[in-house]
């Protein structure tokens, strides 16, 4: 038996949805543990692309368990059109399964979203609006509808009626919005909850079962470690756990099933909405990165925010998450530029730093510290390892040396097969 977590070591949009469809393949269930339809994955099957925010990414390797488990909050509507979206590209969702503890993205989640970011101004997190937030927020606060409310028609209708006299009381009062009707969410909620029960389930014991049995189990996030509620750069975060932490919590099981982590990291660094970057690239440079990567958001096609690739940041997503190997994406991107830079160090008011500093005042001070190398070319043609150009090798081999991990996978173009392994990933 062996489990393996694919955790984005960055702040997301590093490519995680490519390596766990190749991950997959090796694999028999993957689960979801964590994030909303806030975030997106993209797999690249014979030159089509095909955007997954919900579903697992194992959802296209054949007879694989797919499972969204408790930490992850579902937007119904938006789960139904994206199951329908993936039978209709002529792949199965028979093996879907949703956990009955996840919570449920209301319409009052999404509106309230959206205001309370407007109300800010310029100083709005940058949120993608979906409700995520405030989903999670009402988790906290015991006041969340879960799949097994939705499911049974008087508890879901006594605690709606609940919760949204006190939501409409915002909205009006605070918002000075519209307060929404009763009678629509309870009818078109119920309809939900008839296409979406065969898929329930209690995935803990399932997960925990065919572990178990000797099965090989995937994980998957949203989003990145440096975007934790915790350890990343708050207030700029998502509202749960993508690191390695957040598997256990978002699936039921214990950690010392957690074999395997893998931090997936691209070759450079890229960010969606405000925060501190210390490795940002503000000149041409970056935004050529940007177009020949495509660096724009799945879910809301924002540009990305393009920086070099920061070792400083990574030693510390590394520390937290406890990664047994690293997989690197997008070497095909960084090729055809003269020379390459990567963050080794921080300088903080004339002394050298290497850590995260907690205060957003102290990061946005920081001045980061580079090594040069030299560019590379000829990626997508790799195989092997030892087919890479000399000076990518000698990149990869220098980040190894930075964060201490050992690397796994290299990404050497979009496509399931444009993958090269270093060393073996699954070692248990």
């Amino acid at each position: 038996m062996s489990s393996l977590v694919v955790i984005g070591a960055q702040w997301g949009d590093e490519g995680k949805g490519r390596y766990v469809d190749y991950l997959a393949g090796m694999a028999d269930v993957v689960v979801r543990y964590q994030g909303g339809n806030n975030a997106g994955h993209t797999i690249v099957l014979g030159g089509k692309k095909y955007d997954l925010h919900l579903v697992p990414s194992g959802i296209f390797s054949g007879d694989k368990k797919c499972v969204i488990g408790n930490g992850v909050v579902i937007d119904p509507k938006y789960l139904i059109d994206e199951i329908k979206g993936i039978e209709k590209a002529g792949f199965s969702a028979d093996k879907l399964y949703i956990s009955d503890r996840a919570h449920v993205v209301m319409p009052y989640h999404i509106m309230l979203d959206k205001l309370s970011e407007a109300k800010l101004g310029d100083k709005k997190i940058g949120t993608t609006a979906k409700g995520i937030g405030p989903c999670y927020t009402d988790k906290a606060a015991r006041i969340g509808i879960r799949f097994c409310d939705l499911l049974d028609k008087d508890v879901f209708a006594e605690k709606l009626k609940a919760v949204l006299a006190d939501k409409n009381e915002i909205l009006v009062k605070i918002y000075g919005a519209e307060p929404l009707n009763y009678d629509k969410i309870l009818s078109e909620y119920l309809g939900y909850a008839s296409e979406l029960r065969k898929y329930v389930a209690d995935t803990t014991v399932l997960i925990y079962n065919e572990y178990k049995e000797g099965k090989k189990v995937l994980f998957e996030g949203a989003q990145g470690a440096l975007l934790d509620i915790d350890f990343g750069t708050y207030p700029y975060v998502t509202s749960s756990h993508p690191v390695s932490g957040g598997v256990a919590i978002g699936s039921g099981i214990s950690p010392n099933m957690l074999d395997n982590i893998v931090g997936v990291v691209k070759a450079y660094c890229s960010r969606v909405g405000a925060g501190p970057f210390v490795s940002e690239i503000k000149d041409d440079i970056g935004n050529a990165i940007r177009e020949k990567g495509h660096e724009y958001g799945v879910t809301t096609g924002r540009p990305r925010r393009i920086g070099w690739l920061d070792a400083v940041a990574l030693r510390y997503s590394s520390r937290i998450n406890g990664f047994t190997s690293l997989g690197v994406t997008r070497m095909d991107t960084l090729e055809g530029f003269d020379k390459i830079k990567m963050c080794v160090g921080y300088e903080l008011d004339g002394k050298i730093i290497d850590y995260l500093p907690a205060n957003i005042k102290t990061m946005e001070k920081v001045t980061p510290l580079y090594k040069e190398f030299d560019g590379w070319k000829n990626t997508r043609s790799a195989k092997t390892y030892d087919d890479l150009h000399p000076n990518a090798r000698k990149y990869i081999e220098e980040l190894e040396k930075q964060v201490g991990v050992k690397v796994s996978l290299v990404g050497v173009g979009p496509e399931r097969t444009e993958c090269v392994i270093k060393s073996e990933p699954w070692v248990k």
